[in-house]
This record gives structure tokens, sequence and C-alpha cells, in this order.
């Protein structure tokens, strides 16, 4: 059977962390910003887990992270 391809769209936006979860950046930090608060634009910085439900899915689109 051959090797799987990874999902290079994927690869770019999901890290493992060193438990084996996935994080990933927060959406609405990219354009637009100025009608947002410097409190919320420093919120969105930060990088989150990844659902528990959507695991899965990544897991699929990344077999060799």
């Amino acid at each position: 059977m051959p090797k799987m391809k990874t999902h290079r769209g994927a690869a770019k936006r999901f890290k493992r962390t060193a438990s084996g979860l996935w994080k990933h950046g927060r959406a609405f930090h990219s354009h637009i910003l100025t009608k947002k608060s410097t409190k919320r634009k420093r919120g969105l910085r930060t990088q989150i887990i990844l659902d528990k439900a959507d695991a899965p899915r990544v897991n699929r689109m990344l077999p060799y992270k």
C-alpha cells in the first residue's frame, strides 16, 4: 500500500502538542483589524486546543505528524 499524502493546507494550520493534542490559531485576525479592540486582537494571537470532536478529521489529514 502506498504512503498516504499529508494535507498541506492542514499541515500549515495545525501543530501537535507534547501530549498529542492539536493546537491551532484563531480566526478573525487577518484583516479588518481597525474596528476590533486591542484586547480582542491580543486574545486572537493565542493558540488554542482543537475540540475533541474534530481531532479524528485532523488525524486523517496529517497521518505522520
